[in-house]
């Protein structure tokens, strides 16, 4: 009998599948934010503003968006296996962010290297939601906010590897990630895919059929949800350690440099994830989503209020509420978007509503770091908006299907 490849040792990596596609996702997307971790040095070498190296986390948004809808458009997403795909893009991502760290001399080679690390992250995030519904179809929520959990640790790794490798070059902080990229590879390539998607379609996905997805009211509303809360996301995360570098906390905050406050700050909002995906299975993914989407607006509102005001402690509480709900409806809205959707194009689907949801965080996340070198801390505001459209957005759709 054939057996399905990459399924060794099932009886290890299969017993706990979201576990190891979670850790995973966690050591693959420390690859996005890697550049940012060394922002204080890029700026001294390279001569670069706070805005540049916006466009460092923009050139990684958009491989992304190629990526992803490449994956969407061509039927790649669905045609091929989801682990060949992780890993295959692990291994690339790997090798581009260590070439961005050792071969760059200046911000244009740098944005080259971002842009292939950007491209190659759009076969493992959207793909790795994928694997997560192959294994565990019947707790999506919660599956998935284990998985977002570890891309937000991944996202904020940098700067907890920037905090303890203080006294490293760069470079070797940077290639770190590269090295967990390696490791997430070979986790996926030992557990393979589950059964309860099909492995292979025998064609691929037309942009036609991907379409299909947005005819459900369900698929729409997720949609204006998540793509409401990717104005705020990436944005912020971006911004943390200029917001923590340029108030009270940088010279109040003893023994913890802006690194490690960066890392907590955005590391936080793994806890956030697992919360929310707890209070999933009691209360529904929507009910979720929308409290965090409200709860995230509710903080970027009190901080560009009172971010002048507030002493150290408060400040830093509230930075801390702040990391936890902005990233905490994301599982969410992916899985409502996914049980929406049809089986057969869930692949492409996530992909297209990644793609758009990223392409947004290009068009937020410069704004945000161009207004940031002309009011500082006060750029803040621009973030109020997108949580906004998304929970008008939601509540409109579905108020419309009830009708």
């Amino acid at each position: 009998m054939a057996q399905r490849p990459f399924s060794y040792p099932p009886s290890v990596l299969a017993r706990r599948p979201v576990a190891v596609i979670a850790l995973a996702q966690l050591l693959g997307t420390s690859l996005w934010f890697s550049a940012n971790s060394a922002f204080e040095e890029l700026t001294r070498v390279w001569s670069v503003s706070a805005a540049e190296i916006g466009w460092l986390t923009g050139a990684v948004q958009s491989g992304f968006i190629l990526g992803t809808l490449t994956l969407a458009l061509t039927g790649l997403a669905d045609r091929f296996r989801a682990s060949h795909l992780f890993v295959a893009s692990a291994l690339l991502g790997a090798l581009c962010n260590a070439l961005f760290a050792w071969s760059a001399q200046g911000l244009t080679e740098a944005l080259l290297w971002r842009f292939l690390v950007g491209l190659s992250l759009a076969g493992i995030y959207p793909v790795g939601m994928k694997l997560v519904v192959s294994w565990a179809p019947e707790r999506t929520g919660q599956a998935l906010a284990q998985l977002v959990a570890m891309l937000t640790l991944g996202t904020a790794l940098p700067h907890g590897l920037k905090e303890l490798g203080a006294d490293l070059p760069w470079q070797v902080v940077i290639s770190a990630s590269s090295v967990l990229a390696l490791a997430g590879a070979g986790l996926i390539f030992m557990l393979g895919d589950g059964a309860h998607l099909p492995a292979r379609q025998a064609d691929s996905s037309s942009p036609l059929q991907v379409s299909e997805a947005f005819k459900a009211p369900g698929f729409r509303a997720a949609a204006w949800g998540y793509f409401g809360h990717m104005w705020e996301l990436y944005a912020f995360w971006t911004v943390v350690p200029l917001l923590v570098a340029n108030s009270v906390l940088a010279s109040d905050a003893s023994g913890i440099g802006v690194s490690g406050m960066a890392f907590g700050v955005i590391g936080v909002g793994a806890l956030g994830c697992l919360v929310g995906g707890a209070l999933s299975r009691r209360f529904g993914s929507a009910a979720v989503a929308l409290s965090m989407l409200t709860l995230s607006c509710l903080c970027a509102v009190l901080f560009a209020l009172f971010w002048r005001t507030l002493s150290p402690v408060g400040l830093g509480l509230l930075l801390l509420v702040w990391g936890a709900a902005v990233v905490a409806d994301s599982p969410q809205f992916s899985a409502l978007a996914a049980k929406a959707c049809p089986p057969a194009i869930v692949g492409a689907s996530l992909a297209i509503l990644n793609a758009i949801g990223f392409a947004i965080t290009v068009v937020s996340i410069g704004l945000v770091t161009a207004l940031f070198e002309r009011v500082q801390l006060d750029a803040a505001w621009l973030l109020v908006p997108g949580p906004v459209v998304g929970l008008l957005g939601y509540g409109l759709t579905r108020k419309r299907a009830r009708c």
